[in-house]
């Protein structure tokens, strides 16, 4: 529930991105989403067909990016902090597991995590990485209307932020600064993820690619949330971030041209690059890849 809107490494005033402006990541400023909901974005972006080919039915009935990817060999593993992977983790190949609260209490409260969780987890599975792994960690990100509880009180940077799910209860400027909060917490816990990778790149060449679902109205013509049908949409909540860090190893190989990636940044992307970009940057080869959907 990440809106592009509010990111500062795509152009937003406030400093929301202190942490990965310092860490050589792409970002791609034109990013579209495939729907307005999680529900109907999950599926689709994992989905060969994509917006562009949409049809629920075939999509929710049809093997995904990550099924393809366990086909080619790949340990794949969806770690969940959020509500369900709406049937994108259902292959057989597919380990699913939630963060284990017990074991971080400081971050675990009330039956949810903060995503910092998700880096400890991440750090848990680097240590014992032996083959060609491609981990999802589905973030509970900035998912309202309760704002104020997807960041830890050291994130509140800009108050007054609203304390309340009850948004009508807050002025637009709480609800924003709520918002912002969390995602100022996101751009850590995304800075964390990176800071592991890196730490163990003498052993794995790691990249890291995070996009949001959906975006999120903020007050905009009075609209609040998202899941307006996408025809009517505002574009706050179709323009979603988009991110990539690429290790040196990695783009040493000369598998990947970062230089290229960052000159092409600024062009018009979507949901439906995320399939064959993953299978591009993993080597995997598929009759249903197509080589323009790559980024």
């Amino acid at each position: 529930t990440a809106r592009a809107a509010n990111f500062s490494l795509l152009g937003y005033a406030r400093q929301t991105n202190p942490e990965l402006v310092v860490r050589d990541v792409i970002a791609f400023g034109q990013v579209s989403s495939c729907g307005t909901s999680t529900e109907v974005s999950l599926p689709c972006m994992f989905s060969v067909f994509g917006r562009e080919d949409y049809d629920e039915r075939r999509i929710r009935n049809s093997e995904g990016l990550l099924d393809v990817l366990a086909h080619a060999g790949y340990t794949v593993k969806w770690i969940d902090n959020q509500s369900g992977c709406k049937g994108v983790c259902a292959g057989s190949g597919i380990e699913v597991s939630r963060p284990d609260v017990r074991t971080a209490p400081d971050l675990c409260a009330g039956g949810e995590c903060y995503d910092g969780v998700l880096v400890q987890r991440l750090q848990s599975e680097l240590e014992s990485i032996r083959g060609d792994t491609v981990i999802a960690l589905h973030m509970m990100g900035n998912h309202g209307p309760a704002y104020f509880k997807r960041y830890p009180p050291q994130f509140r940077r800009f108050t007054p932020d609203c304390r309340t799910a009850q948004l009508r209860d807050c002025t637009r400027e709480q609800v924003v600064n709520a918002y912002d909060n969390a995602i100022l917490y996101t751009d850590h816990v995304l800075a964390s993820l990176v800071d592991a990778l890196h730490s163990s790149s003498a052993d794995i060449d790691g990249a890291l690619l995070y996009v949001s679902d959906h975006g999120e109205s903020l007050g905009e013509k009075g609209l609040y949330l998202h899941g307006v049908p996408y025809a009517i949409a505002p574009s706050q909540q179709t323009h979603v971030p988009m991110l990539l860090w690429l290790s040196a190893t990695l783009t040493g190989s000369g598998d990947v041209n970062a230089h290229c990636l960052r000159a092409r940044a600024d062009r018009a992307y979507s949901h439906d690059n995320l399939f064959h970009s993953v299978l591009g940057l993993l080597n995997v080869s598929t009759s249903v890849y197509r080589a323009e959907r790559d980024i």
